[in-house]
């Protein structure tokens, strides 16, 4: 199966850990098709970029990502910290994006802390809300807990 089939396979009925990866890539490889796969398609699905106002549904999520795309190309962002609140319909997902950006001193990076709620519809797990704000230096010092053991 090729890596693209592969990767929509994924999405159409995988895991909330699956789909987020499957988003994550699509932007940035700028595949505003395998991006709008991973969203449920529901009425009421939100989508919050840094700073900006709430998009509701997919058509005007669609256009939001597609009049990024038009600009950069694509979105060199990746997962850094994830938590994970999971339940067997939906899932909550606390993200720390890096985002490789450019400044008139080169080369460097911003991050974005996002919260992606997933549900779990007849499609296999969709995005319902990804909702993205500016994040702060410290924000990469809360780095991963460790496990904790109850007695």
């Amino acid at each position: 199966m090729p890596k693209q089939q592969a990767k929509l396979h994924a999405v159409m009925g995988g895991t909330p850990d699956e789909v987020e990866s499957a988003f994550y890539e699509a932007l940035q490889r700028g595949d505003i098709d395998q991006l709008m796969s991973c969203w449920a398609d529901e009425d009421d699905i939100a989508c919050i970029h840094p700073g900006g106002g709430r998009i509701i549904g997919p058509g005007a999520i669609r256009a939001s990502f597609e009049a990024m795309f038009a600009h950069s190309g694509s979105i060199p962002v990746s997962p850094e910290q994830i938590r994970r609140v999971d339940s067997l319909a939906s899932a909550v997902h606390h993200v720390l994006e890096k985002v490789e950006i450019h400044t008139p001193e080169g080369p460097g990076s911003a991050h974005v802390l996002a919260t992606n709620v997933y549900h779990k519809t007849p499609q296999g797990w969709r995005m319902v809300v990804h909702h993205a704000s500016p994040g702060t230096p410290d924000d990469t010092a809360n780095g991963p807990l460790a496990p904790q053991v109850l007695h």
